[in-house]
């Protein structure tokens, strides 16, 4: 989210304490996770860094979110080794990853008080991990790259704050790719499936519904509830439907009403591959101005 929401925006109190290998499509079967793999979640990351300034949000939205965002803590049944983060606000010619040390912060929005360009999440990187996602995605035949200045863009640090406030678990960043193709996000998901094995928590940053002139207008509330009721039916399908409806996205009810530009929900498509056959499972399904908005956790 950006200026739009950003006009009456006020700073808030910011809390103290925020508080080649297999098709994985076809390892296991969803009623029965291998033991000691890891979930794999989409979440939303909400406007700006709306749990710090006011940008509008009611107040029971606002403490929803904030709620969901803080109970994934607990989802892996593990702590994880590291944090691999898909965010809607990096795209890249190809698949690039992020391996700085110490990933510094990025703020990618405007408009807001100047706090919010103060803020700070300082999780360390993670280089190992970004040259094992390089080579798993350059066995399946993707072209990578590496950035060492890229630093941790606000669909990472806004909900992670409130995820991991401590900023203790190694994290990096993973770009889409332009030209934002279903299918070939689908297929770097399916890449990186290993990592779920090997303590990663791997989690796509988006949002189900992002038509900016939407927000705050009820005659977009009806086109946001008919696409998320046909996301979540589709994250419900076994993996073959699934994948193929996600692929075909654009034809679903209301879809690019609801995406004029797909760039926020391609993170459920990479998220969507890694799950291979776990069906998925709405851990989230609120409203953000008005706007109905899920998330999903596979695994």
């Amino acid at each position: 989210m950006v200026a739009g929401l950003a006009g009456a925006a006020t700073i808030a109190a910011i809390p103290a304490a925020l508080g080649g290998a297999a098709d994985p499509s076809e390892r296991g079967r969803p009623e029965d996770p291998v033991p000691g793999r890891l979930p794999v979640v989409f979440l939303p990351h909400g406007g700006g860094p709306w749990p710090f300034v006011d940008v509008g949000m009611r107040p029971a939205e606002h403490a929803e979110l904030a709620g969901y965002l803080r109970s994934i803590r607990e989802l892996p049944k593990a702590p994880p080794r590291a944090l691999l983060v898909i965010s809607a606000h990096w795209e890249e010619p190809v698949p690039t990853v992020m391996t700085a040390e110490r990933p510094p912060m990025y703020y990618d929005y405007h408009g807001f008080p100047r706090e919010s360009y103060t803020i700070q999440w300082p999780a360390p990187g993670a280089p190992e991990l970004a040259a094992r996602v390089r080579e798993l995605l350059g066995a399946a035949g993707f072209p990578t790259a590496a950035d060492p200045k890229r630093g941790f863009d606000h669909g990472t640090f806004v909900p992670l704050m409130l995820t991991y406030p401590d900023a203790d678990v190694k994290t990096i960043q993973l770009s889409l790719k332009l030209g934002l193709d279903p299918s070939t996000h689908l297929a770097m998901g399916r890449a990186l499936a290993p990592l779920r094995d090997e303590g990663v928590f791997i989690v796509g940053s988006g949002m189900t519904y992002h038509n900016m002139r939407g927000f705050r207008d009820p005659n977009a509330r009806p086109i946001a509830e008919t696409f998320d009721a046909w996301l979540r039916e589709t994250m419900t399908l076994e993996a073959k439907a699934r994948d193929e409806r996600l692929i075909a996205w654009a034809n679903a009810p209301a879809a690019r009403l609801s995406h004029p530009r797909e760039e926020h929900l391609l993170p459920l498509m990479v998220v969507a591959g890694a799950a291979g056959a776990d069906r998925g499972t709405t851990a989230y399904n609120g409203s953000a101005w008005g706007i109905r908005l899920s998330a999903y956790h596979f695994g």
